[in-house]
C-alpha cells in the first residue's frame, strides 16, 4: 500500500543520517578531540532575538509575542538557528527549513520564485522581526537572504489572537541580526556548481566607547546561474541596522535593508507526459527551458526602513513598537507550458509529444506594505498566579498598482527555437488595497511552579477592494487557549485551541460572462492540539511531540474550469502527528531528527502522508589538528497524489557537509542531494509536474575578525 508505515520505518530512515557520523566516530575514537567548552548560565543568558550556540534554542517570542521559554509555550514551535544554517549551508529560507518538523519546504520543488513552504499542508504567512512581510504568493516581496538572519521560527497552527493575518497553517517569523555590544566580523566568498559566485560581509560592533550607540551591516553580492537553461540567481543586498541605548530601560534599533534580485522562473509548468507518464520522445530534460531567453526575468527591488523600540517603565511594566515600511518592484515576465489545456497532455501536438503551447504571462508590479505592531507588557501577580499581560494593537496597510498582459504561442519543448516570439501589450489593472487593524489581549498565567495557562483574545477589522468596486468589508473574533503542565523531572504536556482569520489580498474574476473582479473571502480556521515536550536536565537536549485535528474553511484551490485562477471551496479538516528531538547525545556529536504524518479528509496539493529526516554533525581532530566537523542528512516523504494526477512516487535525498574551522578562519564544503536524483517534487491535478533540486556543491572560506 502506498501510504502503509510504521515507526520502526521512520526510526530507520531517521538513522540513516547518522551511519556516516558513527563510522568516522568509532574510527576516530583513538585520536584527541575539542575539549568541551563550559558556558555558564547559557540558557539564562540566551534570548529569543540573540545568538544561539549550536541547534537548541530554548526562547522564542513568535508564539507569544514576548521572550518566553520554549518548555512554557503551550504550542508547537520549532527555531532554526544560525549554526543550523551555516553547517546545512541553506541558501534560501526554503533550504533552510528543509529539516524542521511539520514543514515540506519544497512543495514546488526547484522554484527560483519564491519559498514553496507548507505547514500542517497549508501556505504560512512570513513575518520578519514579528511584522508581516507578504500578501501576494510572488510579487510583494522578494526572497529574504538568510545570511542576514539570525534565526527562523516555525510556530506551527493558527495564530490569528496574536498576529490576525496569520494563517491556518501558522507563521515562520524570521529574526534578523542585529547590533551586538561586542565587536566582531565576518567576510566570506563562496564558489559552486551552476557557476555560482558569491562574496558577503558581516561587521557589528559599538560605534561609542560608552556602548550607547550599537551598528551592524551586512553586505551580499551573488552572480549565478541555476539549474534550468537561462535562468539566473544573481543578487544584491545591503542591510544596515543601528541600536540606540541610552539607558538600561530603553532600546531603539534602526533598520534598512536593499536587496536587488536578477533572476528568471525555474518554474516551467511542465505536462505529466514527459515529466512523470510516457512520452514517446522520453523526458523532458531538469535544464529545459521553454520560455525565450532574451525577454523572460523575474527581477525584484526591495527596499524597507523600520525600527524596534522597547522601553521599560520599572520592574513591571514596559511598552514595545515594531513599525516597517516596505517597497518592493516586481518585473515578472514569463512565457510557460500549456499543461492545463488537456490535464497533463500536449493539447496542441496530442500524437507526437513534442509541440507544446506557451502562455505568455508579462506584468509589473509596485507594492507598498506598511505594517506597525505595538503592545504594553504587565508582570503582575495577584495571590498565587503570576501573570505576563500583553495588550497592544497591530495594523497593516497594503497596496498593489500592477500592468500586465498575457498572449499565446507554441514551441517544441525537446528542441527548443528561441526568438520567434512577439511579448504582449501590457494594460492598467485597477489598483488594490487592503487595510486590517486589530486590538488584542493575552495573559499567560502561571499557577504556583506547575500549572502554565495562556489566554488570549483579539477582534479584526479588514477592508480590501480594487478602486472602482465595491470594498469588501469584514471583522472576525480569534480566540486562544492553552494548558501546560511544566513537571519538575522536565515533561510538559500540554493542551491548547486556536483559530485563524487571514483576508487574502488578491482577487479572483467573476461574474456570468468573466467580466468583473472581486475580492476574496476571508480564510477562516480552527486547531485543537495536544502535545508534549521534554528538555533534558543539562539542556542539549529537546524532545517535543503534538497530535492535532486543524479545519479550514474558505481555502484556495485551482479552478477546474481555469487552472490558472483559483475558487474557494468549504470546509476541510486535517489530522496529524509531528515528533521532533533536537540534542547533543555528547559532547562531539548533535543532531536533529523529525518524523511528520498527516490525514486529510481529501488530498493536500503536494503534501505527502509522511515525511521523515534527520541531520547529524560530528566535530573531530586529525592527528593534533582540531577544528574538524562533518555532516551528514536524510530527507524521506512517502509517495503521495494530487487528485486524478500521477502518484508522485517516494524520495529518499542525502545531504553532506565537510567543514575545518579556526580561531580565524572557516572552509567548508555543502552538497545537497548529494547522489544527484533527479525526482518529481509533486505532480499537480491541473496538469503539471515540478522537478526537485539537482545536486548543489558550494565550497566556502570565511574569515572571522
Amino acid at each position: 500500500m502506498p501510504h502503509a508505515f510504521t515507526l520502526k520505518n521512520a526510526s530507520l530512515v531517521a538513522a540513516l543520517a547518522l551511519l556516516p557520523i558513527t563510522a568516522i566516530a568509532q574510527a576516530q575514537a583513538p585520536v584527541t578531540t575539542l575539549p568541551e567548552i563550559q558556558v555558564q548560565g547559557a540558557t539564562e543568558q540566551e534570548s529569543a532575538t540573540g545568538p544561539v550556540q549550536g541547534y537548541t534554542a530554548h526562547r522564542a517570542a513568535s508564539a507569544s509575542k514576548s521572550d518566553t521559554a520554549l518548555m512554557e509555550t503551550p504550542q508547537s514551535v520549532t527555531v532554526i538557528t544560525r549554526d543550523q544554517m551555516i553547517d546545512q549551508g541553506a541558501t534560501s529560507i526554503q533550504e533552510a527549513l528543509g529539516y524542521a518538523a511539520g514543514v515540506r519546504s519544497d512543495a514546488y520543488g526547484i522554484d527560483s520564485r519564491t519559498d514553496s513552504v507548507r505547514i500542517r499542508g497549508a501556505s504560512p504567512d512570513t513575518y520578519l522581526d514579528g511584522l508581516r512581510q507578504n500578501f501576494d504568493y510572488y510579487t510583494s516581496t522578494t526572497r529574504t537572504e538568510p545570511y542576514t538572519l539570525e534565526r527562523l521560527e516555525v510556530l506551527r497552527g493558527p495564530s490569528a489572537m496574536l498576529y490576525g493575518q496569520g494563517s491556518t497553517a501558522g507563521i515562520v517569523n524570521m529574526v534578523s541580526k542585529r547590533p551586538q555590544a561586542e565587536f566582531q566580523g565576518e567576510v566570506g566568498v563562496s564558489y559552486g556548481n551552476h557557476d555560482r559566485k558569491q562574496a558577503q560581509f558581516d561587521i557589528t560592533g559599538p560605534v561609542t566607547e560608552d556602548g550607547q550607540w550599537l551598528y551592524r551591516i551586512i553586505g551580499l553580492k551573488r552572480d549565478a546561474n541555476t539549474q534550468v537553461d537561462y535562468v539566473d540567481d544573481d543578487r544584491t543586498v545591503f542591510a544596515p541596522s543601528l541600536t540606540w541605548r541610552p539607558s538600561a530601560a530603553t532600546s531603539l534599533t534602526l533598520q534598512g535593508l536593499y536587496q536587488d534580485d536578477k533572476s528568471g522562473s525555474t518554474a516551467q509548468f511542465l505536462p505529466w507526459a514527459g515529466m512523470q507518464t510516457y512520452n514517446p520522445n522520453g523526458r523532458i530534460p531538469t535544464r529545459r527551458f521553454i520560455g525565450e531567453p532574451d525577454h523572460d526575468r523575474y527581477d525584484s527591488e526591495r527596499r524597507s526602513f523600520g525600527w524596534l523600540f522597547e522601553h521599560r517603565f520599572n520592574d513591571q511594566w514596559a511598552v514595545s513598537q515594531g513599525f516597517r515600511h516596505a517597497r518592493n518592484k516586481n518585473d515578472y515576465f514569463t512565457t510557460y507550458a500549456d499543461s492545463f489545456s488537456t490535464p497533463g497532455g500536449w493539447n496542441e501536438d496530442p500524437v507526437n509529444q513534442r509541440l507544446i503551447g506557451r502562455y505568455g504571462d508579462d506584468s509589473k508590479t509596485r507594492v507598498r506594505i506598511d505594517t506597525l505592531d505595538q503592545h504594553l507588557k504587565g508582570n503582575l501577580k495577584t495571590g498565587a498566579v503570576q501573570h505576563d499581560l500583553l495588550v497592544g494593537f497591530d495594523w497593516t496597510r497594503y497596496r498593489r498598482d500592477k500592468e500586465s498582459g498575457f498572449n499565446f504561442s507554441t514551441i517544441d519543448a525537446y528542441s527548443p527555437v528561441y526568438g520567434n516570439y512577439t511579448a504582449p501589450d501590457l494594460a492598467t489593472e485597477p489598483r488594490f488595497n487592503q487595510r486590517q487593524a486589530g486590538a488584542y489581549i493575552q495573559d499567560q498565567m502561571k499557577f504556583g511552579q506547575n500549572w502554565i495557562v495562556v489566554a488570549g483574545l483579539r477582534h479584526d477589522h479588514a477592508r480590501s477592494g480594487v478602486e472602482g468596486s465595491q470594498t469588501d468589508k469584514s471583522s472576525a473574533t480569534s480566540k486562544r487557549l492553552g494548558v501546560m503542565y511544566a513537571a519538575s523531572n522536565g515533561w510538559s504536556p500540554y493542551v491548547n485551541y486556536s483559530e485563524s482569520f487571514t483576508p487574502v489580498a488578491s482577487t479572483t474574476v467573476a461574474g456570468p460572462n468573466g467580466d468583473s473582479i472581486e475580492s476574496y473571502k476571508p480564510i477562516r480556521g480552527e486547531q485543537y492540539e495536544a502535545g508534549i515536550k521534554h528538555e533534558s536536565a543539562d539542556g542539549k537536549n529537546l524532545f517535543t511531540a503534538a497530535v492535532y485535528t486543524l479545519k479550514e474553511k474558505n481555502r484556495l484551490v485551482n479552478d477546474p474550469l481555469n487552472p490558472l485562477s483559483s475558487l474557494q471551496t468549504g470546509k476541510t479538516n486535517t489530522k496529524g502527528l509531528e515528533l521532533e528531538w533536537r540534542g547533543s547525545p555528547t559532547r562531539t556529536i548533535d543532531v536533529i531528527a523529525h518524523y511528520n504524518y498527516i490525514a486529510p479528509d481529501s488530498e493536500l496539493e503536494g503534501i505527502p502522508r509522511h515525511q521523515a529526516a534527520a541531520w547529524g554533525k560530528y566535530r573531530f581532530a586529525i592527528g593534533n589538528i582540531q577544528g574538524f566537523s562533518v555532516g551528514a542528512g536524510t530527507r524521506w516523504m512517502s509517495a503521495f497524489r494530487d487528485g486524478n494526477a500521477p502518484e508522485t512516487g517516494a524520495v529518499v535525498l542525502f545531504d553532506g557537509m565537510l567543514a575545518y574551522d579556526t580561531a580565524k578562519w572557516r572552509y567548508a564544503i555543502n552538497v545537497n542531494n548529494l547522489t544527484d536524483k533527479t525526482y518529481i517534487a509533486t505532480c499537480l491535478s491541473r496538469g503539471d509536474c515540478w522537478y526537485g533540486a539537482r545536486r548543489s556543491v558550494i565550497a566556502s572560506a570565511t574569515y572571522r575578525f
